[in-house]
């Protein structure tokens, strides 16, 4: 039997296809053990979003070679997808495969350890799998029976992107949108709620476009994601349904009642703004201006009880000017969000982006994002303390070891961290409990209200 080891890099989609061959492999009679460990077969899921995650992603895979210099190494995903001449060159890889071919990896995998000779013979090369990602039009479909998660599961609905803002590498490294077959996903779900999990997430590196790029006689546009969430809505014994990140067009006054007659949703949207400024946005080739970004949020929450809106922000983006970084940092105090993840304009080869004028320093890019993250502490606080005092509903998730002394730890449907003091496990229990307190600034500590 051969040891094999996995490391993931990168986004929520890349660990359910990490989940997925992780299952496939332990079902071939492979023994996975953790990445440290000495193995026989060294598999890195890479990422390339950034010039900093391909570093990483090579740091991996030389790590990889150094814990056994006899094992085989395995690059996979987005960084040599894009960058495929680079990781061929690196001696570190012994094989590559792009994205589109991660459901074949065990066959891959296998044929080539049986034509090891051979394709060890250049060593310029290394044996490489990689297609023209651009040229996919079908989904890669993989079912999961179980996750690394206990009580929630992610679910991938839909693969690549066809926005290509200016910054952004994916559309590249993940090709053009290629929608999963509804039955596919209510069939996954089905199987995922059967083997004990409450709450499913619906990820993708697109998901607003769910529905573009299907196949087999289907209409675009006749069935997405708020036709996806109403069937799921009827599964029994699914609990809740979370979304992964939203971009702002889909939220329309149809979309968001729609969403709103289904109570199993959480009412929890991660809704991409990347600025607050328009001459930014424009720049970035963000299809929207922050105007329309505020409408929809204001739909949101006149549809749903105080619903959690969280962000992503790019601080720093070439031509950036101090007026527009004000303008940006005062529409975010104007929406007053739940979370924002503040990120400083990492340059990224291959994008638009990169060959932009006034490119910025970093010294101007921390002076700014260490404001927005003061900014982000004081918003997140206040939504936070409105719970206190509170009776809501958690699902619990795992017991560990804080400040209050062992406690029971979950989320609220809306996304807010909660912590019960207690020793007995309430994993993948459903319970009220009554805010009492902050037990960090990004925890909140409950006492029992119905066990």
């Amino acid at each position: 039997m051969k040891n094999i080891a996995f490391h993931n890099l990168g986004c929520k989609v890349n660990s359910y296809e990490m989940d997925y061959m992780q299952q496939i492999f332990r079902e071939k009679g492979y023994n996975v053990v953790p990445f440290e460990e000495k193995a026989d077969i060294y598999i890195i899921n890479t990422c390339t979003v950034t010039n900093i995650a391909d570093r990483k992603s090579r740091q991996m895979l030389h790590r990889a070679r150094a814990l056994n210099p006899q094992a085989l190494v395995v690059a996979m995903g987005c960084y040599v997808q894009t960058g495929q001449e680079e990781a061929l060159r690196d001696e570190g890889i012994d094989l590559a495969i792009g994205n589109n071919r991660k459901k074949d990896i065990v066959q891959i995998l296998e044929k080539y350890l049986s034509e090891e000779e051979s394709a060890r013979a250049d060593k310029t090369l290394g044996g490489s799998t990689i297609i023209d990602i651009g040229q996919a039009c079908e989904y890669e479909e993989m079912q999961l029976r179980e996750t690394a998660e206990h009580t929630r599961a992610y679910v991938k609905i839909q693969d690549g992107c066809n926005q290509f803002c200016s910054y952004c590498i994916i559309p590249y490294a993940r090709g053009r949108v290629r929608s999963r077959r509804r039955e596919d996903i209510l069939r996954e779900v089905r199987g995922l709620v059967a083997a004990g999990y409450r709450e499913v997430v619906l990820t993708g590196i697109h998901i607003s476009s769910y529905g573009l790029g299907r196949t087999e006689g289907e209409q675009t546009g006749e069935y997405g994601l708020a036709e996806l969430v109403e069937e799921l809505q009827g599964l029994e014994g699914l609990e809740r349904i979370r979304l992964g990140s939203l971009e702002p067009r889909i939220v329309t006054e149809d979309f968001v009642s729609r969403l709103a007659a289904c109570d199993k949703l959480c009412p929890h949207f991660h809704l991409s703004l990347q600025s607050g400024c328009d001459a930014t946005l424009k720049r970035m080739n963000r299809r929207y201006t922050a105007g329309e970004y505020l409408y929809s949020v204001e739909l949101l929450r006149r549809a749903f009880d105080r619903p959690a809106i969280t962000t992503d922000v790019i601080v720093g983006f070439p031509g950036e000017t101090e007026e527009d970084f004000e303008i940006c940092r005062r529409f975010l105090e104007q929406v007053g969000f739940y979370e924002m993840h503040i990120f400083k304009y990492s340059r990224r080869r291959g994008t638009a982006a990169d060959r932009m004028p006034d490119q910025l320093t970093d010294a101007v890019k921390t002076r700014r994002s260490s404001q927005l993250q003061q900014l982000e502490r004081t918003q997140s606080k206040a939504f936070r303390s409105r719970y206190i005092g509170q009776d809501v509903e958690v699902l619990f998730e795992e017991t560990r070891d804080t400040a209050a002394g062992l406690c029971r730890v979950g989320y609220t449907r809306d996304y807010v961290r909660v912590a019960l003091p207690g020793e007995e496990s309430l994993q993948g229990s459903c319970l009220r409990v009554r805010i009492k307190d902050f037990l960090t600034d990004e925890v909140l500590l409950a006492e029992a209200v119905q066990l």
